[in-house]
């Protein structure tokens, strides 16, 4: 079961929307029914006798760091959700291509704004010192991402370890792999399906957009000359004087290299108005326009905005649970890292 944050001591069925209930206990069906191979393998205090303490010196470093940068919380999220969706959640977006392994993951264009490498690799610094040799990169980026959701008053969640590192790393199956801005639903609910992943999980997981920023190059084809028009020309799907004011004051050229709050006033919050936002047209990229577009997706979005949110709370961390188990390794399967950037026949 996930432990979800909560804020106040108000009761959350009081408040849960019919259709939101429905789709938690969906979640929590196929949870149950995937439990299997690998992700099987996965179990809560893996590291209680061979590194004692390794999830408290996780959190308690995070939670030192994010409180005074709230920021790194986005980019560990986003950094374990694209790890998870190429090879699996095995640490391959952390590996450092080379001359015989190729370019790695970190390297491709969907990777390149991708920011806590150097964190992850602190966090890491600290449990090698403890416990040489023990805990996987996988784990730590699993463990780091909850926790800095959980520090900037986010939910938390259960994190089952036992995840075994990558030896691959391919910048060509991360331009495969990770979901693009531009997708429509249908593209992503397949995507999604790929992985393990339902319609839902689709949903919930687009929620991580309330934190965190966006490069004005992800969204200058919703901005300029859209669909071949002329260089004036918006994306119609959303909101026309909210376009107009992001290319007056934020992206004001299609090659603008600046940022934008991807939920504009409350970026360092986790809270509900990313889809507060998607709901008036004003989501950034043209895939959290694609929630719209679907009838049940769109449903779920309106019964979340409408309902406490404890709710998000409850259906984000369940979904993030789900995600943190795709395509795991465990076992004989990979190796343990002493380094995340390198595979150990590399490290010196």
């Amino acid at each position: 079961m996930v432990s979800v944050g909560r804020r106040g001591s108000r009761s959350i069925a009081m408040a849960v929307p019919r259709s939101v209930v429905l789709g938690v206990a969906m979640v929590a069906v196929l949870a149950g029914c995937g439990a299997t191979g690998a992700r099987a393998q996965l179990r809560m205090g893996f590291y209680a006798e061979s590194c004692p303490g390794a999830e408290r010196l996780v959190g308690d470093y995070v939670r030192q760091h994010v409180r005074r940068v709230p920021t790194v919380a986005a980019a560990l999220l986003r950094l374990h959700f694209h790890d998870c969706f190429v090879r699996g959640c095995d640490a391959s977006v952390l590996l450092n291509s080379t001359v015989a392994g190729g370019v790695a993951e970190k390297d491709a264009p969907p990777n390149l704004t991708l920011r806590g490498f150097d964190f992850v690799d602190r966090v890491k610094g600290v449990l090698e010192e403890a416990c040489p040799g023990v805990v996987s990169c996988a784990d730590v980026l699993a463990l780091a991402a909850r926790d800095a959701v959980a520090a900037i008053g986010g939910p938390s969640w259960r994190v089952p370890t036992g995840r075994r590192d990558g030896t691959v790393s391919s910048a060509e199956e991360a331009l495969d792999e990770i979901p693009k801005p531009t997708m429509s639903f249908p593209e992503l609910a397949d995507l999604f399906a790929s992985k393990g992943l339902g319609v839902r999980d689709l949903v919930w997981l687009s929620g991580a957009h309330t934190i965190g920023i966006a490069h004005c190059s992800s969204i200058a084809d919703r901005l300029y000359g859209y669909a071949g028009a002329g260089n004036d020309t918006a994306d119609p799907s959303l909101d026309a004087g909210y376009a107009a004011n992001l290319r007056r004051r934020k992206c004001r050229a299609p090659d603008d290299d600046g940022v934008v709050e991807m939920d504009p006033g409350s970026h360092l919050t986790f809270d509900l108005g990313y889809y507060r936002a998607v709901l008036k047209h004003r989501g950034l990229f043209g895939s959290d326009a694609a929630l719209l577009t679907d009838a049940a997706a769109r449903a779920d979005v309106e019964a979340v905005v409408g309902g406490a949110e404890e709710v998000f709370f409850q259906v984000f961390a369940r979904s993030m649970a789900r995600l943190a188990t795709v395509q795991v390794k465990t076992g004989a399967e990979g190796e343990v890292r002493r380094n995340c950037a390198v595979v150990n026949g590399d490290y010196k």
